[in-house]
């Protein structure tokens, strides 16, 4: 026990429940997509479990290392991440791959056949990068002058995430604003520039559907899930999944099927990602489903527990920078699962397949 203390230098709560829920994340991801392993003919179930177990090995290594950085130095470090997602993601506009049959090409595919999303990392980037700005400007009033660079970069970020990705886009924008509110930067300004992203928003919509009005599109993509949403009786694939995850939920009930007895998983295509809660829910019962949800609001507990502690406006705005929008995804994911919200292809952070637990990264940060 002592020589993980010595290890994890962090929250040692918080680093506990991040790890209930990236090793959960192994086991729920070998049952959920046991049947994409089957109809994609690429290999076993234990082909997802051997890609989980090393995606949880990695992000275990880039904790560690974290722990060795000075976090002050971040901001520093954001100012080439910035350049470098901005790069990745005109490289995603013009040679992004799709995956699993989507209209949108956000990945980028790299050496042995790896994909990475630009649009995570840049994300990531830029919300360091705003805490850090404001960080350098908070003994200084605040002024449309001072304030052209985080929004001009905040702006060609979102501009160029929301043409394919238009849910992290918007789950962005509200990011970037919150941590503006919460570093004091004026009410009148916010809202200035939260109404020139839904103006700017509208006219790209605007624009699409009207000089690129195809069905294939992703503003069609859009709107077609809105109307879906609004209309759950309508006859396409969306919906069925849509519908397949309610039916997943009610057959949960209370204590649930078993761990890898769902059924309802060999209907869902993105049973592993967009609606693995659903799976928790159908293998585990609402029980399962209401310990994810706790431990989550844990998470948030421990996030704010941090920040508050920390002696330091940087440190404090970069944990809620980094620790907000994980918690603010997980609620989209299980929002759309249990038919809250239209689905937007957010996945459950640290526990949905297919990426590293970024949750991992931002835990360290209290020990700086």
């Amino acid at each position: 026990m002592n020589f993980l203390k010595s290890i994890f230098l962090g929250d040692k709560a918080l680093i506990s429940f991040v790890m209930i829920l990236a090793i959960g994340s192994i086991l729920l991801g070998l049952s959920a997509s046991s049947n994409i392993e089957y109809a994609a003919k690429t290999g076993t179930t234990l082909g997802q479990f051997g890609r989980q177990f090393l995606f949880l090995i990695v992000g275990l290594f880039m904790m560690l290392g974290m722990q060795l950085v000075n976090y002050k130095i971040l901001f520093g470090i954001s100012k080439l991440a910035i350049f470098l997602s901005i790069i990745l993601l005109i490289l995603t506009w013009a040679q992004g791959t799709v995956i699993e049959g989507a209209n949108a090409a956000r990945w980028l595919r790299i050496a042995g056949g790896l994909t990475i999303q630009p649009s995570t990392f840049a994300s990531l980037s830029l919300m360091v990068f705003i805490s850090g700005y404001l960080n350098n400007i908070r003994n200084q009033k605040i002024t449309l002058k001072n304030s052209i660079i985080p929004i001009s970069v905040t702006l060609l970020i979102i501009a160029l995430i929301f043409p394919s990705n238009g849910s992290t886009a918007i789950m962005l924008s509200i990011m970037v604003v919150t941590i503006m509110f919460i570093g004091g930067f004026p009410i009148k300004y916010l809202a200035i520039f939260g109404c020139f992203l839904v103006v700017s928003g509208g006219l790209f919509i605007l624009v699409s559907l009207t000089f690129f009005n195809s069905s294939s599109s992703r503003v069609h993509t859009w709107i077609n899930r809105i109307e879906r949403f609004n209309n759950p009786s309508e006859d396409s694939l969306e919906s069925w999944q849509e519908t397949n995850a309610k039916v997943a939920i009610v057959e949960g009930g209370l204590n649930g099927n078993g761990p890898g007895k769902s059924t309802t998983k060999y209907t869902l295509p993105q049973a592993s990602s967009d609606f693995i809660f659903a799976i928790i829910i159908d293998e585990y019962g609402l029980v399962g489903g209401w310990l994810i949800i706790v431990i989550y609001i844990s998470i948030l507990w421990r996030i704010i527990v941090i920040a508050t502690k920390i002696q330091n406006f940087f440190g404090t705005l970069l944990v809620f920078a980094v620790g907000l929008p994980i918690i603010f995804q997980a609620i989209i994911n299980m929002g759309v699962a249990v038919g809250l919200f239209p689905t937007t292809g957010q996945p459950l952070p640290m526990i949905s397949a297919g990426g590293l637990p970024s949750g991992l990264l931002a835990f360290p940060l209290e020990s700086f």
